[in-house]
């Protein structure tokens, strides 16, 4: 086991946050207004009576963009959690379906399957997660069939009242970053770093979004909209539901 330097962890988020802000910027400035706009319900948007066209435009691109902001901000901290653990018990990505990470600690084989909060998943996901660690069980006993694996499902945030869910084991929040690191106060000591550039990085996301929002609302009123400002409906339904 080796001891991690706090310093080490800000070089790593440092140089790899940048990459976590570029794919939130290009996932809006990839968006097609008119593609948005056929995928939403028009009768939902009219019964939440919004009075003016920039409630409606950002009412449909919002569900997108932080959709996708959360996306890539939970595979930022998959990516942190591997970095850390590969620098204290030299630890890997895994290449089994499912599995995030694989270390060896103690003897012991842990394969696990990283999220970012605790109430991450349906039960037809976990269950699904659950099948991926058998199989992934089984994967690495045909290659040492006396292996002693546990099965993890490690959570970046947040807590968890029972750890032992009797095929794997749940560990949340500062239990998660201490099984990954062996450092209980870890969960803390990454905040302050995380907020390095964040003020230069989350004005380019800002200027970006608001760009798109102000380029959306004039295609709404173009498309959507009367002379007298007021908006169209029906062309908004016969646009979104139309056979032709």
């Amino acid at each position: 086991m080796k001891s991690l330097k706090p310093e080490e962890i800000t070089k790593y988020i440092e140089e790899n946050i940048s990459l976590y802000h570029k794919k939130s910027i290009e996932k809006i400035n990839s968006l097609s207004f008119k593609e948005l706009i056929k995928s939403k319900n028009p009768y939902l948007l009219k019964a939440k009576n919004f009075l003016t066209i920039e409630q409606i435009v950002r009412d449909i691109t919002n569900d997108v963009v932080f959709f996708c902001e959360d996306d890539n901000w939970d595979k930022f901290l998959e990516g942190l959690a591997i970095f850390i653990n590969k620098e204290v018990y030299g630890g890997w990505k895994s290449g089994i379906t499912g599995i995030d990470l694989e270390f060896d600690n103690d003897n012991i084989r842990y394969i696990v399957s990283i999220k970012s909060g605790p109430n991450w998943g349906n039960s037809g996901q976990i269950k699904k997660m659950e099948t991926d660690f058998k199989i992934a069980q089984k994967t690495l006993r045909t290659s040492n069939s006396d292996i002693i694996i546990k099965a993890v499902n490690g959570c970046c945030y947040g807590r968890c009242n029972k750890t032992d869910k009797g095929n794997y084991f749940k560990y949340c929040g500062q239990n998660f970053w201490k099984f990954i690191s062996g450092n209980e106060n870890l969960y803390t000591e990454i905040i302050e770093p995380l907020g390095y550039l964040a003020k230069e990085k989350n004005e380019e996301f800002i200027e970006s979004y608001s760009n798109m929002i102000n380029a959306f609302t004039k295609e709404f009123a173009n498309e959507f909209c009367m002379s007298s400002g007021e908006i169209d409906w029906k062309k908004l339904v016969i646009f979104n539901s139309a056979t032709n």
